[in-house]
């Protein structure tokens, strides 16, 4: 079984289309989604549609998508992100609004080999930035293979012994890993369309349990249309210019 993993897309329609460009169907025999379809991009209807239309085997949800559709108050986060989401509210159709209402939270288990959530498997909404804070999670997972996001930094963490922790940031295209299913693995795909790993690149993963590989991918994607979306919108210039720049 061959795993498409995509997660904080934010609706961004054009760094969407890059991955199902580059990794076309005969890579993949199923897609996780692992939350944050909407928030920041412009193009948050479209890209819900184009989700749905890939009919993945599992969603889950991600903090804008609770806050977009109404199941989480708005106070937490910061100007920026709150008007994009009042803004995504107000464009999303009511049956688009519902889908976000209806995702799941993580953790959800996929298989006898993967797990998903979009922050935490304590915590949907906690950020798993430093090491041992990823430890601490892996000692909650429930699979020897657990993929989350939030973080919009694309990584693998092994808890084997001697086993490396590979970041992105030597804007690498594919990394490629084997995985020991003996042990644990964490895994980010990164962020479709918000990057903040320095890297302005749309980031995704594959997982191969045949081959027992995770590869880690990045492609190239018309930045700047999506820039000119943001602002044509009317939304927040910092939230086109930092496409630019990966972060």
């Amino acid at each position: 079984m061959r795993y498409l993993v995509i997660s904080d897309i934010h609706g961004n329609l054009p760094a969407l289309a890059a991955v199902l460009r580059d990794c076309t169907p005969d890579q993949y025999d199923r897609v996780l989604v692992l939350g944050d379809l909407v928030g920041y991009g412009a193009e948050p209807g479209d890209v819900i549609e184009r989700i749905r239309a890939l009919a993945p085997h599992v969603v889950v949800r991600g903090n804008h998508d609770k806050a977009v559709c109404g199941l989480m108050e708005l106070y937490g986060f910061n100007s920026h992100a709150r008007e994009a989401a009042e803004w995504t509210t107000r464009t999303l159709t009511e049956g688009q609004l519902a889908y976000l209402r209806d995702l799941p939270p993580g953790p959800l288990l996929v298989d006898d080999v993967l797990e998903v959530w979009h922050g935490s498997p304590a915590d949907e909404d906690a950020y798993l930035v430093w090491i041992d804070d990823i430890r601490d999670a892996a000692a909650l997972g429930r699979r020897p293979l657990c993929l989350f996001g939030h973080t919009h930094v694309q990584g693998a963490y092994g808890s084997g012994e001697g086993h490396p922790v590979v970041e992105s940031g030597e804007h690498r295209t594919r990394t490629t890993l084997s995985i020991r299913l003996e042990d644990r693995w964490l895994v980010n795909p990164g962020s479709v369309g918000q990057p903040r790993d320095g890297d302005p690149r749309a980031a995704y993963a594959i997982v191969d349990l045949g081959a027992r590989t995770v590869t880690l991918c990045r492609v190239a994607y018309d930045v700047g249309a999506e820039q000119q979306a943001i602002r044509a919108a009317g939304l927040p210039e910092l939230l086109a210019s930092r496409l630019g720049e990966g972060r």
